[in-house]
């Protein structure tokens, strides 16, 4: 969610009343969630889930990132990802995966960025910084000859997409239960340091908000906005508009 504090809580001492915030609310307290949704015109939120907005970035935008980016984040963080490495992004045009290539490529330096997409979306995912980007409609994991020190699967396909991972390589499958014994799932541990941390990158443009060109849903529209994700077409982070 993005939006602007109307109040603050006793004790509140990050944000004052006005400023212009942001942040995933979801946080995980002895295995079950606190708090869920930010479908509506008002949301209570911790102060430590929320960062600054940057100036840059539209409400929108901003909304579009915290839960993709932190995830994102959190894979790259649990493999201890080293500059010069390589990674293979699968699914490089979703939400998740089109961030993880701008962090792969502006925020830890990897030496090889390689995605899949299909074939509608391949310039849009190397104009987000892959070297290469792989049709999986025209060629499978098997075909491809380069190993990599990182797979990042975003779509929960580590069955088959484990088989582009060095021997020594460390897979991260953002599905529930991994698919292979060798890929890790991630949660992601929402906190407003996680998006302060990449914050300069945000500003100075080196990572872009990634929405879908159907977005901004109007809040009329959730319906149809949910259709739009189920569809498994979206390109980037899907937004609902705030109630007017």
């Amino acid at each position: 969610m993005a939006g602007v504090v109307a109040e603050v809580g006793k004790g509140v001492s990050k944000f004052k009343k006005g400023d212009e915030v942001y942040g995933d609310i979801l946080e995980i307290v002895e295995g079950n969630p606190w708090q869920v949704g930010t479908l509506a015109q008002y949301t209570v939120v911790e102060e430590h889930l929320l960062a600054l907005k940057p100036s840059n970035l539209s409400f929108e935008e901003a909304a579009s990132l915290p839960l993709a980016l932190q995830t994102a984040l959190l894979a790259f963080d649990t493999v201890n990802f080293q500059k010069g490495q390589s990674v293979f992004i699968v699914g490089g045009a979703g939400g998740v995966g089109s961030l993880a290539i701008q962090l792969a490529k502006n925020v830890f330096e990897a030496s090889r960025i390689v995605s899949t997409s299909s074939a509608g979306k391949v310039e849009f995912v190397k104009s987000l910084g892959a070297d290469l980007v792989v049709d999986y409609t025209k060629q499978s994991y098997e075909q491809i000859d380069e190993k990599f020190d990182f797979v990042f699967d975003t779509i929960g396909e580590s069955a088959k997409s484990h088989v582009v991972a060095k021997e020594e390589g460390k897979i991260v499958d953002i599905t529930a239960f991994p698919p292979h014994q060798k890929a890790v799932n991630v949660v992601t541990k929402a906190h407003g340091s996680n998006l302060e941390r990449v914050g300069k990158y945000i500003e100075s443009g080196k990572l872009k908000a990634v929405i879908d060109p159907k977005s901004p849903y109007a809040f009329s529209d959730v319906v149809e906005a949910y259709k739009h994700q189920e569809s498994g077409r979206a390109r980037g982070k899907i937004v609902i508009s705030p109630i007017e």
